[in-house]
């Protein structure tokens, strides 16, 4: 690792190196270094899933530099805070690719900075309001940015995955459930609405995260968000990625795989805090087709999620890593479950919007 390093343009040596946080996609190191230099963050970018590594930085980079000058434009403090800051290589280049095939990345690592796991109302208030300023910011970026993960939200091709899925029924798993797969189908039409409007001109595509979590922001000492982080999958999507994603895991009251469905309930507190956050930054560019397709949004994700598990399922899980034989058949049912929920709350899901932007 230190002849990696050795390949940037860092301050200082380094002294030590260890894993840091729990990333299910790229291996993550804290490399601190001797006296008082800035300590770094370095990443191993797994290529498998981003296959096109310069695409993947292309957008980081442009991403970056141009909240970097949105915050200079602004007369703002601790800027080096408040967005990334990678670390060129000899030749210029924001990753190195070393003698097998492993490609890297350093960071200059927050400091005074915090991550948080805890989804209560409060936390999600602020991810709502990071998450829409980070899509209001971004608006105006002059770069073209292309899909890191082509196709990645895109609602008819995970019904088009699932139906070959069933035609192909490679294991023998369709008959048991084939009665999901039809509750599945009697919805694929209105929840394939956002590609439908998409292609009318109707719903732009934004820059958008497409990982709202609530650990993928930094707080700062005095508990407000100095950044998001974990840029990999920010590209072109609707807005929808970012809004319905963050509930889909936030508002539901259990896991995603627990197996008692009986527990699953959308959470309102939830759901209240990050829309009213969202809104506040947000509203400044959606578009009234975007506003009144949020509810959509919410139960959009689960149903997108309840399809991507049970066409691995159906396949013999083969994407999903698994702990036990029904594993992704217990997720399937515990994101169908959501996905009823939210549809009973799509009158109150509107009304409640209907009062953010009156208030």
């Amino acid at each position: 690792m230190e002849e990696i390093i050795s390949q940037f343009k860092i301050a200082g040596k380094p002294a030590e190196i260890v894993p840091l946080g729990k990333g299910l996609i790229n291996d993550t190191f804290l490399v601190s270094t001797e006296g008082d230099c800035e300590n770094y963050v370095l990443q191993r970018i797994n290529n498998a899933i981003f296959t096109d590594v310069d695409l993947l930085q292309h957008n980081i980079e442009a991403v970056t530099r141009h909240l970097r000058a949105k915050l200079i434009a602004e007369g703002a403090d601790d800027i080096d805070r408040r967005v990334l800051r990678f670390v060129p290589t000899a030749e210029g280049k924001t990753y190195y690719r070393d003698a097998e095939g492993k490609y890297w990345r350093l960071s200059v690592f927050i400091p005074r900075a915090t991550t948080h796991e805890t989804v209560d109302p409060e936390h999600s208030y602020h991810a709502g309001r990071a998450f829409g300023q980070f899509e209001a910011s971004l608006v105006d970026i002059p770069d073209t940015l292309g899909e890191t993960i082509p196709d990645f939200h895109n609602m008819e091709l995970r019904m088009r995955q699932l139906r070959d899925a069933v035609k192909r029924d490679a294991v023998g798993r369709l008959a048991e459930v084939r009665p999901i797969v039809d509750t599945l189908e009697s919805h694929a039409d209105a929840m394939c609405l956002a590609e439908r409007l998409g292609r009318e001109g109707k719903l732009p595509k934004r820059i958008c995260h497409c990982d709202t979590k609530v650990n993928n922001m930094m707080f700062g000492e005095d508990g407000k968000v100095l950044c998001v982080i974990d840029l990999d999958t920010v590209m072109p999507s609707f807005v929808f990625s970012d809004y319905g994603d963050f509930l889909r895991t936030a508002a539901n009251t259990v896991a995603e795989d627990s197996p008692e469905t009986y527990k699953v309930a959308f959470r309102t507190d939830i759901f209240e805090a990050f829309t009213r956050g969202y809104l506040e930054s947000a509203r400044s560019f959606l578009t009234p087709a975007e506003i009144d397709n949020l509810p959509y949004a919410v139960s959009l994700f689960p149903f997108m999620q309840c399809v991507r598990f049970l066409t691995d399922y159906i396949n013999g899980d083969t994407y999903y890593k698994t702990a036990y034989a029904e594993h992704n058949l217990v997720r399937t049912r515990n994101q169908l479950r959501l996905f009823e929920c939210t549809q009973e709350q799509q009158t109150y899901m509107r009304r409640f919007i209907s009062t953010c932007l009156n208030d």
